[in-house]
Order: structure tokens, then sequence, then C-alpha cells
């Protein structure tokens, strides 16, 4: 059987939002633990505090990975997981941040299962959305952009690129058309530091997040089969009805604990 969330339930037990957990959320991450009792009086507050929790546990600030970021991944995990999008058995988190330019480590995937970032490394962009920052997106076949927003991870396959996993993009307007467009996880030999030293920046890909070819094996078997996977980019115009607090507060709701 799957562990159900251990989150400390007096930390929903003072607001109106406590009640029966929620079908699934039972396959939400297994290791997130609840925030200090005290931290705030409304139910976003104390969400806020629980998410700095794992950010915390995670060792993410030290990773680069900046908190308002790794919080809206958090929260469409949240919400694909309540909305049934990904697999029971797949608690990895696959975060870009192209707010930072191609020459920064900006791909981390963390291990929500058991607390550990399990790689972060360099990843990137479209040839049209940018030198070395990212900063045009599409979602239209041959602009050559990359596709912002939250992805589910397909299976991995052999094609022109080699071992290679594909994605399907869940925004309507942002990047629904990546399947259609081959935008999939990738090995890249223009991913890597001695690439950014001749040329000052990374290669950039046809839209794919191309990897490290040290890496990206092991990256795409980590990640396959249902897994969340988010782009972000701050001031881009992205939306998204998967960053909804109210489902994801749902989803870390359980009943109060018993006086026993």
């Amino acid at each position: 059987m799957r562990r159900v969330l251990p989150f400390v339930a007096s930390l929903f037990l003072a607001t109106p939002l406590a009640g029966p957990l929620l079908k699934s959320s039972a396959h939400a991450p297994t290791h997130l633990a609840a925030a200090p009792k005290a931290v705030a009086a409304t139910p976003l507050a104390r969400f806020d505090a629980t998410l700095r929790e794992t950010y915390n546990r995670l060792g993410a600030e030290q990773q680069g990975l900046r908190f308002e970021v790794f919080q809206k991944a958090m929260t469409g995990y949240l919400n694909l997981r309540e909305t049934g999008h990904l697999a029971a058995d797949q608690q990895h988190l696959t975060v870009v941040d192209f707010d930072l330019p191609s020459t920064e480590k900006r791909l981390w995937v963390l291990d929500l299962a058991n607390d550990k970032i399990v790689f972060h490394t360099l990843v990137a962009h479209g040839h049209n959305s940018g030198e070395n920052g990212a900063s045009q997106f599409s979602n239209t076949n041959e602009s050559n952009m990359s596709s912002l927003g939250f992805y589910v991870t397909g299976s991995e396959y052999e094609g022109k690129h080699g071992h290679s996993l594909r994605l399907q993009g869940l925004d309507e307007g942002f990047n629904t058309n990546a399947f259609a467009r081959s935008i999939v996880m990738h090995g890249a030999d223009y991913v890597s530091e001695s690439f950014i030293k001749q040329n000052g920046r990374l290669g950039r890909s046809l839209g794919c997040p191309a990897l490290p070819l040290d890496q990206y094996a092991q990256i795409i078997d980590a990640v396959q089969g249902g897994s969340c996977l988010f782009l972000n980019k701050s001031d881009a115009g992205y939306t998204s009805k998967y960053l909804n607090q109210d489902i994801a507060l749902a989803a870390l709701s359980l009943k109060p604990a018993s006086n026993s």
C-alpha cells in the first residue's frame, strides 16, 4: 500500500478546509511535512508555510531554486495529482527556470518522496526564444521556440536524438501542441560547460529542453512515465488553471487528529 502524506493534521484543524482526504491526494508526496503549529491563521498562509518546510528540507535555496518558482511548480504538481494527471508511483517534479540564462544550471529534478534534489544541471531553450536568455515563447509548430507551462512526461523511445522522452503539454494556448511539435527531452552535445566556454552560451534546440550528454539518460529514466515538468518564465504573460491554490489546498487537507 502507498503511504499517505504525513502532514500533521493540526495544520488544517483550525480552518474550514479541514476535512476528508480526497481520493487523489493519497498519492501526493509521502514526505511533505506540516509547518509549525503557530505560524499563521489563514489557510493560504499555512499552505505557504508548508511549502517552505518542504523547500527547506530539499535544500532548494542552496541549489539556486527560488522559492517563488518552487511554489508555482508545487502548486501545479498538487493540482495535477488532485486531478489524476500524474502516475501514482511518480513523485518526481522537474523544474526549469528560464528567468536564468543558459550559462547557469536552471533545471532541477526534485525527488519529493525522499526530500532530495537528484539532478541540478544545464538545459537548453529553443533557437528562436533568444540567445543566452529565453524571452520569446510559442505553442506554434515550426516556431523553434520553447513553450512554457506544465507537462506530464510520457514514454521513452529511441529517435533522431537517441534516447528521448515524450512530453505532453497541459496548458491550453501555451504548450498543448508540444507533442505534435515533437518537443521532447533528449541529450545534446551543445549543452555543456565546454560549449559555454567556447560560445558564451549554450547551443539551442528547436524548442526541446535539451540536456547534457553525461546526464540526460539518467534524468529521463528517473522522470519518465507520468511525472510533472514545469517550465517557468516570469512576466511572460503565462497563466494556468493548474495554479489553483484552492485545489492544491484540498490536496493537502486531512481529517482532524484523534485524541487517542
